[in-house]
């Protein structure tokens, strides 16, 4: 075994234990969100870590990406580390010094801070709350609208290269420009995977990009549970929309996030046909999202669903069509009744299971199914 390739088994290893870690820490999380009755949050929770010794599994033995594109994610990682807890540091500062203060230095009527009112919103009133506001619901479920880059990511648009080519092609360049450099810390070059228009780098570049955003939002959503949310980054950037569900218990976003990785792992294996993938991951994003605003601003018929939680039925029929036009589009109109069927049933029969996770996993699963029992054409071409 040469130097370099030490080093790639090193990287992988440490990828490897980055989701056996989370694997443990969210189990642990979910189990605690059990017992102080947040069931939802917890089982959810759990499900997650699952899929995380799954993920720890596969890329020990199959592998999420070659050298050195694992170094690259375990450099990603390391930088998330440092700014997640370089944040963690001061805030906890600016904690001290709040608590150190006898007197309201802010009685003129100057305004405080960004950081201070940050901080007495966090500690001075609950920062759970049963119900959000319209607003910061919208603001929530903007979010989901990473399903639409994942999109361009790995299919571009019209004229637009996929957003991932673009982004291969561009490292190729630049380690050519820097090749010593690059040689110096990553080995030969004449070993780097990629060429220029490899199509095999939009695929592992793609799930790079999901994996990415996975961990800098459950870094900061595990520093959010262990030591209180205002010292999670993540939730100073969005103003803190969090929910009772979320107490000892991860956010919607790493819900889903999670599921995308999931059903992505599954295509890459050759198990999942890739517009059933991306059939799951719009609709878990955008009918999601367009049944959970329409419900709230226009929802009048309420109907409880198994969980207890009140929807609506205008909510419902919004998703429901929306799941249907975007299968319509991707996969046709045979299979696209069958995504917008169980977008249906996720949404209303699970009890203690976030639909966020189960929506981009058993839809791209139920289509494949139907693709492979009736065999017609998946798509339009």
């Amino acid at each position: 075994m040469d130097y370099w390739t030490a080093i790639d088994n090193i990287y992988n290893l440490t990828l490897t234990l980055s989701f056996l870690i989370l694997m443990i820490l969210m189990f642990h999380i979910g189990r605690k969100g059990i017992k102080v009755n947040n069931r939802y949050g917890g089982i959810s929770t759990i499900i997650c870590g699952i899929c995380f010794l799954i993920f720890g599994l596969y890329n020990s033995i199959v592998r999420f990406f070659p050298y050195p594109y694992n170094g690259f994610m375990v450099w990603w990682i390391g930088i998330i580390l440092l700014v997640s807890f370089s944040f963690f540091a001061i805030i906890k500062r600016e904690v001290r010094k709040m608590e150190s203060e006898t007197e309201d230095v802010n009685l003129k009527g100057e305004k405080k801070p960004i950081l201070k009112r940050y901080i007495e919103r966090m500690t001075k009133e609950n920062p759970y709350r049963e119900d959000i506001t319209f607003k910061m619901e919208l603001i929530r479920k903007s979010f989901h609208l990473m399903g639409l880059l994942l999109l361009l990511a790995y299919f571009g648009f019209f004229a637009l290269y996929p957003v991932t080519l673009i982004v291969s092609d561009s490292v190729i360049v630049l380690i050519n420009q820097i090749q010593p450099a690059y040689e110096l810390i990553w080995g030969p070059i004449d070993k780097f995977p990629f060429v220029f228009g490899d199509f095999q780098a939009i695929i592992y570049l793609t799930m790079m990009a999901l994996i990415g955003a996975l961990m800098f939002a459950i870094i900061s959503d595990l520093i959010r549970i262990i030591w209180g949310p205002e010292y999670s980054i993540f939730n100073f950037l969005t103003k803190s929309m969090l929910r009772n569900k979320e107490i000892n218990a991860t956010g919607p976003q790493i819900y889903i996030i999670t599921g995308f990785i999931f059903s992505y792992m599954l295509y890459m294996v050759g198990i999942l046909h890739i517009l059933a993938v991306f059939s799951g991951i719009l609709i878990a994003c955008l009918s999601d999202a367009a049944a959970a605003l329409i419900g709230r601003r226009y929802g009048k018929h309420k109907v409880i669903v198994r969980s207890k939680d009140t929807k609506s039925v205008e909510g419902f029929l919004a998703g429901i069509v929306l799941a249907y036009i975007i299968g319509l589009i991707l996969v046709g109109p045979i299979y696209a009744l069958i995504g917008a069927l169980i977008f249906f049933l996720t949404d209303y029969f699970p009890i203690y299971t976030a639909d966020n996770i189960l929506n981009p996993i058993f839809i791209p699963l139920g289509i494949q199914l139907f693709i492979n029992l009736l065999g017609l054409p998946v798509g339009w071409f």
